[in-house]
């Protein structure tokens, strides 16, 4: 193992032995169980149902990207790659493992477009990001005056200020003479041809404004849709609280899981549930199930991708289409 990868192993290893030894300080164990064991099943297939059914629009706002560079692909294996790396994301760290694994399905289809499909899929994860901002933005302005939750702000307006930077240096022709001072150093560690590609995979939907618009609204659409299911999550383990709160919790939420802190977010998210929900009153034992729950709503979500994989496998898998002209 090089230095570099034990370093980022400990990092992991730290972060996730503090995010859950921060649950077991909160938490009564006992309290929990009974917690979990009397959910409502009918409010928890409600937040398994809407996770699940919003990943379908996902991949046709994939294929509309794709179809920009000139890749064409069928909906429906667009739609079996997404369910596809739902599977992946449980056992690699957070949604960034799932995308590695729909980016090397894709590119055996598409040969030669590598740096293309990787520019498309951060540029969704970052029109995913910018829409979880505004409904983030949204969320505080109808908190005013009724949560007390201003510690978050501060996260907010991070995630806010690196969504602003990274439309600057992607889609400005004003950071390519910068970005050409760095080649020569990229060029040393071998990185100067595939992160220009990758660049200019990403600079080139500078072209298409409106088809970067009509993704960016149906993608805030979807999102606003996926933080009712982490409300259901929580009315199964009994919190009364009103979906207005989740508008605020929601979209941090679904930021903080973008980050690698920890594999498939073990203990972040549940340690991110006990710290939002305990400032507007819900105690940790609850809070605790709701992310519990959440995580088992995940699990749910990676179910399809599992079944298709495994009959795959028994029919001897599924050969990559190769792509000519």
């Amino acid at each position: 193992m090089s230095a570099r990868r034990a370093i980022r192993v400990a990092a992991t290893v730290a972060f996730t032995a503090l995010a859950a030894g921060y649950i077991l300080w909160k938490i009564d164990l006992g309290k929990t169980a009974d917690t979990l064991a009397s959910a409502n099943p009918w409010w928890f297939a409600l937040a398994c149902t809407i996770m699940i059914v919003t990943a379908v629009p996902m991949a046709l706002r994939w294929q509309w990207l794709l179809a920009a560079q000139g890749i064409h692909d069928r909906f429906a294996w667009l739609t079996r790659a997404y369910f596809v790396s739902y599977t992946a994301g449980q056992i690699l760290p957070t949604a960034i493992g799932g995308d590695a694994v729909r980016i090397y399905e894709t590119a055996r289809r598409h040969p030669g477009r590598t740096a293309d499909l990787t520019a498309i899929v951060v540029l969704e994860r970052g029109l995913g990001g910018a829409a979880t901002v505004l409904l983030g933005a949204a969320g505080f302005v109808l908190a005013i005056g009724r949560y007390d939750v201003g510690a978050y702000l501060w996260l907010e307006g991070a995630f806010v200020a690196g969504t602003a930077v990274a439309i600057v240096v992607f889609f400005s022709r004003a950071a390519r003479p910068l970005l050409r001072r760095l080649s020569p150093l990229l060029a040393r560690v071998r990185l100067e041809r595939p992160l220009r590609g990758f660049y200019e995979g990403v600079h080139h939907f500078r072209g298409h404004p409106r088809l970067l618009l009509e993704v960016f609204v149906f993608t805030t659409v979807i999102q606003a849709v996926r933080i009712l299911a982490i409300w259901a999550a929580c009315r199964a383990v009994g919190i009364e609280l009103g979906p207005r709160i989740y508008y605020v919790m929601g979209p941090l939420f679904f930021l903080v899981l973008l980050v690698p802190f920890t594999l498939n977010g073990f203990a972040v998210r549940e340690a991110f549930f006990v710290s939002f929900l305990g400032s507007v009153g819900v105690g940790a034992d609850a809070a605790f199930a709701a992310g519990f729950l959440f995580f088992l709503v995940t699990v749910a979500l990676a179910l399809p991708g599992g079944a298709v994989l495994l009959w795959e496998g028994v029919r001897g898998g599924a050969r990559p289409r190769i792509e000519h002209g």
